[in-house]
């Protein structure tokens, strides 16, 4: 066994157990797991951006009211963005993932351009 390519291993491994869910009919199970897999990803995300903003709240809070608004205003854009990606089927097709990516996309940016102007100093 160790002569084997581990590539190979890999994929092997990979096919033994999708056909153990296959063989056994386990789909439903396994919908249930990704479904919960889901579930602590979005908590575990929303606990590390609660962990980074308590850090940081002193030094926000002394930030013009606009800042905070756009920084407050992003992560709550993006924290309904997440939710309605993984409570749901959302996205389902090419135009919902592309318009999911593009909102991400835009609330990180909002976020790392509100941080940049608040830390440069001239």
């Amino acid at each position: 066994m160790s002569r084997i390519n581990p590539t190979v291993r890999g994929f092997a491994i990979i096919l033994a157990i999708a056909g153990l869910i296959t063989g056994l009919s386990l789909e439903p199970t396994l919908t249930a797991l990704f479904f919960l897999v889901r579930i602590v990803f979005f908590v575990a995300i929303a606990y590390f951006l609660y962990r980074l903003w308590r850090e940081r709240r002193e030094e926000i809070s002394t930030w013009p009211a606009r800042s905070q608004g756009v920084l407050y205003g992003a992560v709550l854009l993006a924290v309904v963005n997440f939710a309605l990606g993984f409570g749901t089927d959302y996205p389902s097709g090419a135009a919902e993932t592309l318009v999911f990516v593009l909102v991400l996309v835009a609330c990180g940016f909002a976020i790392w351009r509100v941080w940049r102007d608040e830390h440069t100093y001239s």
